[in-house]
């Protein structure tokens, strides 16, 4: 069985490349709507599962909880970002300078949970809690995927 870190690193590394994906595309444009609707959906979900399995555990242990609120607070601001850029022109020249901030910040938030919120949660949980919390992550994940699309 696979423990939550693993799964949610899985989950950043394949986010990480489709960022870079949308990155990559130009104006109005087919392929650029459905980078970004994959990765919209994609990165909503995994936060939902993410605050379902282990940031519900952390904020139920009092020496993780700001750690476990500071994360769930950049989720919020995520969806936020994904809210504005599905409203505007994806054509405009705004829509690009808006995405590459939401880049930024998904990157940002990805780092600091792996470099410093999981070694944090680590320390906390036992192997066979971090393993039972990445089995409630990936029951959810696709619930929260067909709720999101």
């Amino acid at each position: 069985m696979t423990d939550i870190f693993t799964r949610l690193k899985q989950d950043h590394d394949r986010h990480r490349a489709m960022l870079d994906r949308v990155a990559d595309t130009s104006g109005d444009s087919k392929e650029r709507r459905e980078a970004f609707e994959e990765l919209r959906i994609d990165v909503s979900a995994h936060a939902n599962a993410e605050e379902q399995s282990l940031y519900a555990e952390m904020l139920a242990r009092p020496d993780l909880q700001d750690k476990g609120r500071h994360s769930v607070a950049e989720h919020e601001e995520a969806d936020e970002y994904f809210e504005e850029l599905v409203d505007m022109e994806f054509s405009s020249s705004g829509w690009l300078t808006r995405f590459k901030t939401l880049k930024d910040r998904l990157e940002h938030h990805m780092d600091e949970e792996e470099n410093e919120i999981f070694a944090a949660a680590k320390q906390d949980l036992s192997d066979k809690r971090a393993e039972e919390l990445g089995k409630i992550f990936d029951e959810r994940k696709p619930v929260e995927k067909q709720d999101v699309a």
